[in-house]
């Protein structure tokens, strides 16, 4: 669907784009209160290791990439996307809270487990909905604009962390709490907020085509070379709970990792729209190998710093490769992808993620144990650098919407 004033030939972005960006608001509001903090609370207070840390978020966004792509294709083939949006917000808003009450790494890993179950299921579907709720024109900074406000929410999480770390004495497990109420709020707007897109329903099987997701050519092969690149460097895209155990190491408080996290979404957000935008002008693949190459400079430099003051910069930087590629990315698969299969392209993209995000953070984990946390962050540069090479042979080409 076409958001269009009826006086303007400038297209907007409409209801749903700014419900969507209110609800991600929200939510990572909700998820970043605890985010930042979980790993020093795995590993001081429950007395888990890197590796266990790189496990368990690791296993976390792998099982939410395995229901990405059934939630994209099942919203493929029924006539209306909103009921499974709602249904994995409200999941991941009522497990998450559940870390307060935790006594072990493995009861971190369930209801982590749980909180990303949630987002596999709301995921492909709300992104399929963002990119029928706009012109094609404006793809890149309608996706833009929604990780600004989702990352402007992941601001404001980790500083209610911090004020409660700081000026109320509270232990992590009661700030922890506090992170259902903006989660509850969500679910709220979503419901209230959220209008479907017209659409025709598809029987869950067709003649002469499976029930199951497969490899389809109707997706296209750029679509699949941009998927084996993407899949390429998130094998060098561990957790960001390493980098945020990296600045401790660096001397950045347990005080101070909300404001840390905080500054570092203050980027992103800033970033994303500008990065969505100019993606609609100069085209998705230069800015995405800008991106990735900003990424691979930040993780060198996360190898080699040795001042406090590092790793604040570094975390700013790397900022900017969420704004370059974030959005950018996203609007790439609507525009590789028709209408008719594009949830299905958005879960094998968050598939591709998932599968690789599981052996990046478990082998970034066992080097960084093994070697030492600069041979980790090489190794996350260099298939960076070897991914930018696959995408290279990329030839986007846009489709039109059925």
């Amino acid at each position: 669907m076409t958001d269009l004033s009826p006086r303007a030939s400038v297209p907007r972005l409409g209801r749903n784009v700014l419900v969507l960006a209110a609800v991600s608001f929200l939510t990572d509001a909700s998820s970043e209160i605890i985010y930042p903090l979980l790993p020093i609370f795995l590993t001081t207070v429950l007395g888990a290791g890197a590796s266990a840390v790189g496990a368990i978020e690791g296993a976390a966004e792998t099982s939410s990439a395995l229901l990405k792509l059934a939630s994209g294709w099942w919203s493929d083939r029924a006539s209306r996307r909103k009921p499974l949006v709602v249904a994995g917000y409200a999941l991941a808003s009522l497990a998450r809270p559940l870390v307060a009450v935790a006594q072990s790494a493995t009861q971190v890993l369930a209801i982590r487990l749980t909180d990303r179950v949630g987002k596999g299921i709301r995921g492909s579907p709300r992104d399929a909905l963002i990119a029928e709720s706009v012109d094609p024109s404006i793809r890149g900074k309608a996706f833009g604009f929604h990780r600004a406000a989702d990352h402007a929410g992941a601001v404001v999480g980790p500083l209610i962390a911090f004020a409660l770390l700081r000026w109320t004495q509270f232990p992590l497990r009661t700030v922890f709490l506090f992170a259902a109420l903006p989660g509850l709020l969500s679910v709220v707007v979503l419901v209230l907020g959220v209008r479907e897109t017209p659409r025709e329903a598809r029987p869950p099987i067709e003649r002469g085509k499976t029930a199951a997701p497969s490899l389809d050519v109707s997706l296209g092969r750029p679509f699949w070379t941009f998927l084996a690149s993407v899949f390429l460097f998130t094998l060098g895209n561990s957790t960001d709970a390493f980098l945020i155990l990296r600045a401790n190491q660096l001397g950045v408080s347990v005080a101070l990792v909300p404001v840390l996290w905080a500054a570092l979404h203050v980027v992103k957000s800033a970033a994303s729209v500008p990065g969505g935008a100019l993606s609609d002008r100069l085209g998705r693949k230069p800015l995405i190998l800008a991106g990735w190459a900003v990424y691979a400079a930040v993780y060198v430099g996360f190898g080699r710093a040795t001042e406090t003051w590092h790793a604040w910069a570094l975390f700013l930087a790397y900022g900017t490769y969420f704004g370059l590629t974030e959005g950018t990315q996203a609007a790439l698969i609507a525009d590789l992808v028709g209408r008719e299969r594009r949830g299905t392209a958005y879960g094998w993209y968050y598939l591709a993620v998932g599968i690789g995000a599981l052996p990046a953070s478990l082998l970034f984990g066992l080097v960084w144990d093994g070697v030492s946390p600069r041979a980790a962050f090489a190794m996350g540069a260099a298939l960076a650098f070897g991914a930018a090479l696959v995408l290279l042979a990329v030839r986007p080409r846009r489709v039109a919407d059925a």
